[in-house]
């Protein structure tokens, strides 16, 4: 009798063979567990896609010097705006963008949505409230608090969200599959896993952004570029002023099986806590603060990682080995190094910590920044901390607008991320359809805009 085999062991077995790439010069296959089978020694329907050659561009080694030749790049795609980053800024950035009626696309390097939040496992949302009148105010509103609002209706997706509470913490995949859901809902053209690797410059607009992707190198045009990669990859690219500042950089992981374990036996044997709670209760998340060093540096990115994991994996593996322990485990270390703060927009305005606790009032404020325990007022946000000195076309949101050093405290943080992203989208979505620059838009139209989008600005 023949045993069925699945496409994947027949393709295993054709290319022990020597046999595998006969069939196609790109195979497309499905090989889940529950695809249809096939009886052994026949042969099952492949679907043959031909693959044209393409033009090469290869790097040259010339003199000891690597030399790159000029080339035209292939246009993926064209838009009103682009969002390259999807963290907390960009993904608010594109739904916002979208939502006003904005042609938008989002590009992220990573495979999902959320950056710090999903892929770096920095699951607490700190500074979403701040303190008015002795009353507690939740500042991070529109798109940031659509998100919580949703997320708060799946069972076990957020912790610590509702009334007189501040500070939620959420689940990374939750978190990712609504940030899917939303950016879906919104009509936003998306490509992930795709590295920005430089600008496209008309004059001193920026016009657009290369990208570096298993596609190869090409080109999306927009009308308005939104800088969500918080290293200010792009309006660095572009040329803008900018600073650069170096910050610890970490590396989260989660623990499991943590309400399995004894801590009165641990906190005996010196380990005071297993880490930050999280909705899934078997589990904990533990932040690292790292060095302060810097994370433009590939060597230096390279080694923390590196140096983190194994000195992670001891230290749990000293805790597993301690009375009380043995039952917990490492169940992640985070994607994503723990990267806190790089570039720095040098901006027609720069927010300083000080005007941040009087708290200014700005004419432009286009958000509200929260207090870390909220135990102090908002801080409102201008307009000018997103928009270049003199580069146009561009807008920044997160963590690499425009502050002071001490206030990069608060501005890197995930509600601030959400509130200044929310404000460059919708900004770039109002130059778009004001046929002007970003730094002209009208400051009560932008406002509006985005108190109608459920935006606090105080």
């Amino acid at each position: 009798m023949n045993t069925p085999i699945s496409r994947r062991e027949l393709l295993r077995i054709l290319s022990a063979a020597g046999l595998g790439t006969a069939f196609a010069s790109r195979l497309v296959a499905d090989e889940s567990d529950s695809a249809p089978r096939v009886a052994a020694g026949k042969v099952p329907e492949l679907k043959l896609i031909p693959v044209a050659g393409k033009s090469r561009f290869p790097a040259r080694l010339v003199d000891g010097k690597v030399i790159q030749p000029e080339r035209t790049l292939p246009i993926l795609h064209e838009t009103d705006v682009l969002v390259v980053g999807g963290g907390p800024a960009g993904f608010a950035a594109a739904v916002a963008a979208a939502r006003a009626g904005a042609k938008t696309v989002i590009a992220e390097r990573f495979g999902y949505f959320g950056g710090q939040w999903t892929g770096g496992l920095v699951l607490v949302v700190i500074s979403t409230h701040a303190k008015e009148n002795g009353q507690k105010v939740q500042v991070c509103r529109g798109i940031g608090g659509d998100l919580l609002d949703r997320l708060s209706k799946i069972n076990g997706a957020i912790l610590n969200y509702e009334p007189g509470k501040h500070n939620p913490t959420t689940d990374p995949e939750a978190t990712k599959f609504m940030m899917d859901e939303m950016i879906a809902e919104a009509g936003v053209k998306v490509f992930l896993h795709s590295w920005a690797a430089d600008v496209v410059m008309e004059g001193d607009v920026v016009r657009g952004a290369v990208f570096e992707s298993k596609s190869g190198r090409q080109a999306i045009l927009a009308k308005v570029v939104v800088d969500a990669t918080g290293d200010g990859d792009i309006f660095a690219a572009a040329g803008a002023e900018f600073e650069q500042r170096l910050h610890a950089i970490g590396l989260v992981h989660r623990l499991g099986n943590v309400d399995r374990a004894d801590m009165e036996k641990l906190k005996a044997a010196g380990f005071r806590s297993l880490g930050g709670a999280e909705p899934i209760t078997s589990a904990r998340w533990v932040n690292l603060r790292g060095p302060s060093t810097d994370a433009l540096d590939v060597n230096e990115l390279s080694r923390l990682e590196m140096e983190h994991r194994r000195s992670i994996w001891n230290h749990v593996q000293k805790l597993r080995n301690s009375p009380g322990g043995d039952k917990v485990f490492l169940l992640q270390t985070a994607p994503q190094l723990g990267v806190r703060t790089s570039r720095l927009l040098g901006a027609v305005k720069q927010l300083t910590y000080a005007e941040s606790r009087e708290p200014k009032k700005f004419p432009d404020t286009v958000a509200v920044g929260g207090a870390q325990g909220a135990q102090h007022a908002g801080w409102p946000i201008p307009y000018g901390c997103l928009v270049p000195k003199k580069l146009d076309g561009l807008l920044a949101a997160g963590r690499c607008a425009s502050m002071d050093e001490k206030l990069c405290e608060d501005m890197r943080l995930i509600a601030a991320c959400l509130i200044t992203g929310h404000a460059a989208g919708a900004a770039a979505a109002l130059a778009v359809q004001s046929k002007c620059l970003p730094r002209d838009v009208e400051i009560p139209k932008l406002q509006k805009l985005l108190t109608d989008q459920g935006a606090y600005l105080g």
